[in-house]
């Protein structure tokens, strides 16, 4: 799909064209429209492949030849998965300066991009492409700490389910959650790199007023990257902590079986003696039977106090 927007006259406009100093947004384009764009915008139809591979890395680069810059970065996408479970996963969003055009491309259809369409983020103009990416960047680690706050208040209330009871639906939730400040980490890394080169280089104009929200682009970054570390060591230490409570209490519960089964098979050990085809003591005695009982029910007394003060109960 091919989205044209503009800011004409400080109005947000939808158009029906491409125009100069519009912005095209790009949302798991076809081939024609990724044809047309080219043919329009003069745009080279590898860049704006790029974005589309879900294995692409974050990067920023300068087409010298074309005069075309491309920045890649991955943005968070929450994904319901089972009944209960939710899994976070980045996808890469490219963003491409080609003449007066700026150019967004993703895979899919994002609220990050939605915010700024739908007018929620203040201070945007499409003519002002550097400042447009920077309150892109910065709402993307917003957005990344939002999720990180999610991720950690799910990991919470599993673990308040987890001291109830064990199961496996809450240990694969926790395994989701897990998995996803894995991909937030590789992401948000790749961002810093992304950020930290966007300092260095010269072919993104850059205006005193964008300088300060790079900065803060660059500590929301950050510090999203220590919560996420901060989460993935604190979720990894309680999957292993569970991990050895759930192996300790299979050991008790095996402890405890093994103790109740010498328990029941003491009077059968003794009553079975008494029921073999051989002469034995009592045979014929009008009180064998209560003396053989006596017998069992002493021994398993006997077991059952032996095992309770080894803790085997």
């Amino acid at each position: 799909m091919v989205s044209i927007y503009k800011h004409i006259n400080g109005q947000f406009s939808l158009l029906d064209d491409f125009e100069n100093g519009s912005w095209i947004n790009l949302v798991a384009p076809t081939n024609e429209e990724l044809d047309l764009v080219s043919q329009k915008t003069g745009a080279d139809i590898d860049l704006l492949r790029a974005a589309l591979d879900e294995e692409e890395r974050s990067r920023i680069e300068l087409e010298e030849e074309i005069n075309q810059t491309i920045i890649v970065v991955d943005i968070p996408r929450v994904e319901k998965e089972g009944i209960d479970g939710y899994v976070y996963t980045t996808l890469p969003l490219g963003i491409i300066f080609v003449g007066d055009y700026i150019i967004t491309v993703c895979l899919v259809r994002s609220s990050l991009l939605e915010d700024f369409i739908k007018g929620k983020v203040r201070k945007f103009y499409t003519y002002k492409r550097t400042r447009f990416v920077l309150l892109l960047l910065y709402r993307n680690s917003t957005r990344f700490l939002r999720y990180l706050r999610l991720i950690d208040k799910a990991s919470v209330r599993l673990n308040e389910e987890m001291q109830r009871s064990y199961r496996n639906k809450e240990l694969f939730q926790m395994m989701a959650l897990e998995k996803s400040l894995v991909y937030f980490t590789t992401s948000l890394k790749g961002n810093e790199a992304v950020l930290e080169k966007l300092v260095k280089v010269n072919y993104v104009k850059k205006y005193h007023d964008d300088e300060e929200l790079l900065e803060d682009v660059i500590v929301e970054n950050k510090q999203a990257i220590e919560m996420c570390s901060i989460y993935r060591d604190i979720l990894s230490g309680m999957m292993d902590a569970y991990a050895s409570i759930i192996s300790n209490n299979l050991s008790i519960v095996m402890k405890f079986l093994a103790a109740v089964t010498i328990v029941i098979s003491l009077p059968t050990l003794v009553t079975s003696a008494w029921g073999m085809n051989v002469n034995l003591p009592w045979e014929y005695n009008p009180y064998g039977f209560a003396i053989v009982m006596s017998i069992a029910l002493a021994i398993t007394i006997f077991a059952v106090i032996w095992l309770w003060r080894r803790k085997m109960f």
